[in-house]
C-alpha cells in the first residue's frame, strides 16, 4: 500500500472511549495535512478491534496492544505500533515508515 486513499483504518485503545477517539483524531489530523480520503477511520476498544481487523487495511494501537493482532497481521493488515497514541507527529512517522505515505 503506498496510498491510504479508500482504505480502512481501525484506532484501538483499552477501552475504546477516550485514547481511541484522541488517537483517531490525530490520524484524521495526518490525512488532512496530506490530503488523504480513507473509505473509513473509526476506533474501538481492543477486544472489538481483535476481531474486526481483519476487515482493516491498517490498525494503529499502543505498543502494549500489538501482539493482539497477529492474527490480522498474517492476514495482510498493516499493524501500527505506538509508544504515544495522541501524538500525530508519531503517527505521520509511523505512517510514512510502514510506507503508507510520502
Amino acid at each position: 500500500m503506498a496510498n491510504l486513499d479508500n482504505k480502512k483504518l481501525l484506532a484501538c485503545c483499552a477501552n475504546g472511549a477516550g485514547s481511541s477517539l484522541m488517537m483517531e483524531k490525530a490520524v484524521d489530523k495526518v490525512l488532512k495535512k496530506y490530503n488523504i480520503k480513507v473509505a473509513e477511520l473509526r476506533h474501538c476498544p481492543v477486544s472489538e478491534g481483535k476481531s474486526a481487523a481483519r476487515n482493516y487495511d491498517v490498525v494503529l494501537c499502543a505498543r502494549t496492544f500489538a501482539k493482539n493482532f497477529d492474527d490480522a497481521k498474517a492476514a495482510g493488515t498493516v499493524i501500527i505500533p505506538l509508544k504515544n497514541v495522541m501524538s500525530d507527529k508519531e503517527i505521520e512517522a509511523a505512517l510514512k515508515e510502514n510506507g503508507l505515505i510520502d
